[in-house]
C-alpha cells in the first residue's frame, strides 16, 4: 500500500515535470523570431533587405577594386553592454538572430533592430550598439571588404 502510494505521487511528480518541461518549451519557442516558420510546407525565399543605403539614409559608397574578401562575424551583447564608438570603413550588413539592438548614431539618430530584422550599416559614420533589452543580444554581421582592411575603426569615447 506505500509502495503504491509513493508510486502515484512519484508519477504525478513526473507528469507534473514533464507537463512544466514541455510548456516551459512551448513559450521559449513560441517567442522566437522563427517560430513563425515551423509550420512551413515548402522552401519560401525572403528578402530581409535590398537597399543602396544605410539605416540613417546615408547612401552607400561604390565597392573598393580589387579582389573582394567576405567576412562573417557574429557579436554577443550581453544585457547592458554597448560596443564603444567606431566608424566603418567598408560596406556590411547584418541580421539579429535574438533580442534587441539599438544603434546610435554620433548624431543622436536611432535605430533599433529586433530579432529577425536585418540591417545596413552606416559606411564612414561614428556609431555604436548598445543592448537595452532583458535579452541577450546575438548579431550576425557580413562584412565586404579587401584584404588588409580594417572592418571598424575605434573612436574614444564621446
Amino acid at each position: 500500500m506505500v509502495n503504491d502510494v509513493l508510486g502515484r505521487k512519484g508519477l504525478h511528480v513526473v507528469s507534473a515535470a514533464l507537463l512544466a518541461l514541455l510548456v516551459g518549451c512551448a513559450s521559449l519557442c513560441k517567442d522566437s523570431a522563427f517560430a513563425k516558420y515551423d509550420d512551413a510546407k515548402e522552401v519560401e525565399i525572403i528578402e530581409l533587405a535590398r537597399t543602396t543605403q544605410s539605416w540613417d539614409g546615408a547612401a552607400l559608397p561604390n565597392y573598393p577594386v580589387g579582389k573582394p574578401e567576405l567576412i562573417v562575424k557574429r557579436y554577443v551583447f550581453p544585457r547592458g553592454s554597448k560596443l564603444g564608438w567606431h566608424h566603418h570603413p567598408v560596406m556590411n550588413y547584418g541580421i539579429v538572430q535574438q533580442g534587441e539592438l539599438t544603434i546610435i548614431g554620433q548624431d543622436g539618430a536611432e535605430k533599433t533592430v529586433r530579432a529577425g530584422e536585418a540591417v545596413v550599416e552606416m559606411v564612414g559614420t561614428v556609431h555604436h550598439g548598445e543592448n537595452r533589452g532583458d535579452k541577450t543580444v546575438v548579431l550576425d554581421m557580413f562584412y565586404i571588404s579587401q584584404i588588409g582592411t580594417p572592418l571598424s575603426v575605434p573612436h574614444s569615447e564621446l
